[in-house]
């Protein structure tokens, strides 16, 4: 029995899911000058790939950019590289981050469907709504303020659901239109390939509510977490739907506590001092055109800063026990996927196959005989317990 294998069997009846960003732009996802043994090429991510797949890992989330910043010189496209790292896996799923605007529904809807059979059921999206204002004046794409993005996304994944399970679909709305098209082949993932999205506004939450199948948000403690997790499963219920949700976290496994918070240290004292501030000048200026008046970076440190997505104050850093403990913890208030960065991936995710995720089995499966005992005790399944659908499956 393979290492993936084993740890699957081993895994409660609801896992927690795992996915790791990516590195397929260069400097890694930390904005320091730190020394690392990532890389953004073909041939370290393909690699990359097959050792998270054999670690465990359900998924690997590629990124987009299409402009040089912030320590990311080197870009290389989410889907085609996806389809690169696909060829290189047998069980991996892959997720490619597409932004609307730059991509038509129609376009990403035949890609992903192609995809879909070429790698037969592997392959999902991350829409992303788009924060980085010169990125989009850099490309000759309008801009749209914040809530209007987060429109136009909707508008963007009901297009994407309609063409990808109806015949001759028709739709009408202010960003997209549609008549009578049909696509065939449809992808071989039913319902649909599984739909991914982030963000942390009003706007965010409510569109999560309403269409996507996954949340995807930075970093953040497990009460922080919660507050989301309940608002938009929430409103989630209102319609009967269901939204898995995941979170972003930057791993610092070590055999002790000091090794780890000594890698923290040294990334941070690193730190690219300029791309952090513009960095974060960018992010939260997008931010500020919501209603809210604040965005995903409005409450980040400089230190949070350096990782991208918060993934510091997520606090997966320690020893592969205290890791694993805070895992679970963020799993008991609803967390279904942890997404994971590295700094140095292709050591550091073996690591974590090897001493971490075998601790998170186990604490999931004493977590579950817990539940169980309380539910005998208290005579049936507890009052309000979220029940999940089945997830999509390959036909």
């Amino acid at each position: 029995m393979s290492q993936d294998q084993d740890i699957h069997a081993l895994s409660s009846s609801n896992p927690l899911k795992f996915a790791y960003w990516v590195p397929n732009v260069s400097g890694g996802l930390v904005v320091s000058t730190i020394a690392q043994r990532t890389d953004w090429s073909l041939e370290y991510n393909q690699r990359l790939a097959q050792v998270a797949e054999r670690a465990g890992f359900d998924y690997a989330l590629s990124q987009i950019r299409f402009t040089a910043g912030y320590g990311a010189e080197h870009q290389h496209e989410s889907v085609s590289f996806s389809q690169a790292l696909l060829h290189a896996t047998t069980r991996l799923k892959v997720l490619a981050a597409i932004l609307p605007g730059p991509w038509s529904p129609a376009v990403v809807a035949k890609q992903i469907a192609t995809i879909d059979h070429i790698s037969q059921g592997r392959i999902g999206i991350n829409v992303v709504s788009g924060w980085f204002k010169g990125e989009f004046q850099a490309i000759g794409e309008p801009w749209l303020e914040h809530d209007e993005r987060y429109r136009r996304s909707e508008e963007f994944i009901r297009a994407l659901k309609g063409i990808w399970t109806q015949d001759e679909f028709t739709f009408k709305g202010d960003f997209y239109r549609f008549n009578r098209y049909t696509l065939s082949p449809k992808p071989v993932q039913r319902p649909h390939p599984e739909i991914f999205q982030g963000g942390s506004s009003r706007a965010a939450r409510d569109m999560a509510a309403r269409v996507s199948d996954w949340y995807l948000t930075n970093g953040n403690t497990p009460e922080g977490v919660k507050q989301q997790i309940d608002d938009i499963r929430a409103k989630a219920a209102e319609t009967g739907h269901y939204v898995r949700i995941g979170i972003n976290a930057f791993v610092i496994a070590r055999d002790t506590e000091e090794e780890a918070r000594a890698v923290l240290k040294d990334i941070i004292d690193h730190a690219h001092v300029e791309a952090v501030h513009a960095f974060g000048e960018a992010a939260r200026q997008a931010g500020r055109s919501s209603p809210e008046g604040e965005g995903n970076w409005a409450k980040s440190t400089f230190e949070d800063l350096v990782q991208y997505n918060d993934g510091f104050r997520t606090n997966l850093i320690g020893t592969p026990r205290q890791v694993a403990e805070r895992i679970v913890a963020l799993k008991a208030v609803g967390v279904d996927l942890i997404l994971a960065g590295f700094l140095h991936f292709i050591e550091e995710v073996e690591y974590f196959g090897q001493k971490v995720l075998p601790l998170v089995r186990e604490l999931e499966l004493e977590a579950d005989r817990k539940q169980q005992q309380q539910q005998q005790h208290a005579g049936g399944n507890p009052a309000g317990a979220a029940r999940e659908p089945a997830e999509a499956v390959a036909a």
